[in-house]
């Protein structure tokens, strides 16, 4: 019987999902013989018996597509799977088991699971229960650990500098402070990598507690310079000092009801009043999940599917695929489960752009 392998991407979509499939799939069609499975719409396919068959053709022609074929959810986590009862209230239940079953009635010998923390959690759990899985990390927050760098977070960067290029010239032309709020939880690589590639003159990180008074001092600092404009850059999950993050909305039937966001909108305000200066803010949102991966993500994506498949092949389950430094290299899924990637205070990106006059609002 041939080799069969089960396809899944969870949790947020992001630019290079499809390079990633359609690398695995081929790989293990035309090298191995496989057959391959696509679960749709994440952990929750699993949970409820939703799959079909993909064939070589299926999987051609998506390389510089975004989004996911196979479709994604953020909400099902099957060990805690958002469930109604009659009258419309939720609660969360383990229905593992059910997936495991819907695993084993496809007779599949592998699972390769595309997905950021929380998604390779789960195929860590999944694995330790009879799913054999092999993870691939996927997030624009750039914040999973084991690897170097995830597919999606390049093009994430492209867009969010390219909003950062644009406000520059207005900004400029009206004499204003511009804000741009970007995502990435509670990672700021998204805000320190636009930052630093939009030239960014404040930019503010969850990783770094900021203080109004820092900000404040800093853009009247440049208009005394001359320097009629600031452009500040910040993450959705940047804090004051002592403060905590602006939650945007609480999502009931998901495992993780809190998504940021509005920070954004909060330091308009507060730096609008603190320094007497036009402000205006732009929140990027969901524009940085969507469209074209960049050819950087489309390649990284490539490589890693194919090395998930080579892996799920050789019954290398357990395992994550990773960047490190130019080599792709598996990881044990136990040891990247339940944990982040954050910026280190000595991360040279942060400190290249300290070094070019950056304000990361901490006074330093």
């Amino acid at each position: 019987m041939p080799l069969r392998i089960a396809i899944l991407t969870g949790g947020g979509d992001c630019p290079g999902l499809n390079a990633v499939i359609r690398a695995a799939a081929k790989t293990a069609i035309l090298e191995h013989g496989a057959e391959i499975i696509g679960i749709e719409d994440g952990y929750e396919g699993l949970v409820e018996d939703r799959v079909r068959e993909l064939d070589y053709l299926s999987v051609s022609g998506i390389l510089n597509m975004g989004g996911t074929i196979l479709g994604t959810s953020n909400r099902a986590n099957p060990f805690a799977y958002p469930v109604k009862d009659a009258k419309g209230k939720v609660t969360f239940q383990d229905l593992s088991e059910q997936a495991v079953r819907t695993f084993k009635s496809l007779n599949a010998d592998a699972l390769i699971a595309i997905g950021g923390d929380g998604s390779l959690t789960i195929a860590n759990e999944l694995n330790k229960r009879g799913v054999p899985s092999v993870g691939v990390p996927k997030t624009i927050d750039n914040d999973l650990y084991g690897t170097d760098q995830t597919f999606g977070f390049d093009t994430a960067v492209t867009t969010a500098t390219e909003a950062v290029d644009k406000l520059h010239t207005t900004a400029q032309a009206h004499h204003r402070v511009m804000v741009l709020e970007v995502m990435g939880r509670n990672a700021g690589w998204l805000a320190l990598g636009a930052g630093v590639a939009g030239g960014g003159d404040i930019v503010l990180l969850p990783e770094i507690p900021y203080r109004l008074e820092a900000i404040r001092d800093y853009i009247l600092g440049r208009k005394a310079k001359g320097k009629k404009f600031s452009l500040v850059i910040v993450a959705e999950g940047a804090h004051p000092e002592g403060g905590d993050v602006v939650v945007g909305r609480m999502v009931d039937d998901a495992s993780e009801a809190r998504r940021l966001g509005g920070i954004g909108n909060k330091l308009r305000n507060d730096i609008e009043q603190a320094t007497g200066i036009e402000t205006r803010a732009t929140i990027l949102g969901h524009l940085q999940r969507g469209g074209e991966p960049t050819p950087f993500d489309r390649i990284l994506a490539s490589r890693f599917g194919r090395e998930a498949a080579k892996l799920a092949v050789a019954g290398k389950f357990g395992q994550m695929v990773g960047l490190r430094g130019a080599e792709i290299v598996p990881v044990p899924l136990a040891d990247i489960a339940g944990k982040q990637r954050l910026v280190n205070l000595d991360n040279h990106l942060l400190l290249t752009a300290r070094s070019v006059g950056t304000c990361f609002g901490d006074g330093v």
